[in-house]
């Protein structure tokens, strides 16, 4: 009796053993070798950028890092914030397309991928015209890029709660993951220096012209 029911269990423990085998190394695949893939690959786009920077530096004396950061207040993090809003748009579609058919459906993660494409997009539509004004007409509306700043900002914070939590699309480490961070960050850092804009706007003193003098209008103090 005992060495039958030794031959009947055994075999599946060895089959539950291979499964897990298996299992743990399709993680062990995905977590080493695929994570790491996409990390280089956005890291190979950055290094290329940086080569065609120093290259028309070196050899056409161009300063292109110069003309940008030059050419407007906060152009190079709007073009940042519109770089990782793609990012979030196109991580948050291939989520949706990969886990979210009609066959088999999880509600909360397909409902949150939905908000990262919408953030996404969102963002990326409208940095993308900040970024434009900026370009074209070497600034923007203080007024307007205030009310995009702040409400990306308020969207943004809520992808990072959404995509990034347990349930989320984005709670894997991967790119998904990063860059609706960066782009959080990137976008406080936008409404932090438009607020010192604004700040050191009302303090500075108004000053009239007369002739030849500057004379400082002191209403303000009296």
């Amino acid at each position: 009796m005992e060495i039958s029911t030794t031959f009947h269990v055994s075999p599946r423990w060895f089959k539950d053993g291979i499964l897990r085998l298996m299992s743990f190394s399709r993680l062990l695949w995905e977590t080493i070798v695929i994570v790491p893939i996409a990390q280089l690959a956005g890291a190979g786009f950055v290094t290329s950028v940086m080569l065609v920077i120093a290259y028309l530096r070196a050899v056409f004396g161009v300063d292109l890092a110069g003309e940008i950061k030059n050419r407007a207040a906060r152009l190079t993090v709007w073009s940042a914030l519109l770089a990782c809003q793609l990012v979030v748009l196109g991580s948050s579609a291939n989520a949706f397309d990969t886990k979210c058919d009609e066959q088999v459906e999880d509600i909360i993660y397909c409902r949150r991928a939905k908000y990262g494409i919408s953030v996404g997009a969102i963002g990326t539509a409208m940095s993308l015209g900040v970024v434009g004004m900026k370009m074209v007409t070497a600034l923007a509306p203080f007024v307007v890029e205030s009310a995009i700043a702040v409400f990306l900002c308020i969207m943004n914070g809520f992808g990072v709660a959404l995509l990034t939590s347990a349930k989320g699309p984005g709670s894997p480490i991967g790119n998904l993951y990063y860059f609706t961070w960066l782009s959080f960050i990137t976008n406080v850092m936008i409404v932090a220096n438009v607020y010192d804009d604004y700040r050191n706007a009302g303090a500075a003193p108004q000053t009239t012209q007369d002739g030849d003098v500057e004379v400082e209008n002191m209403d303000q103090g009296i």
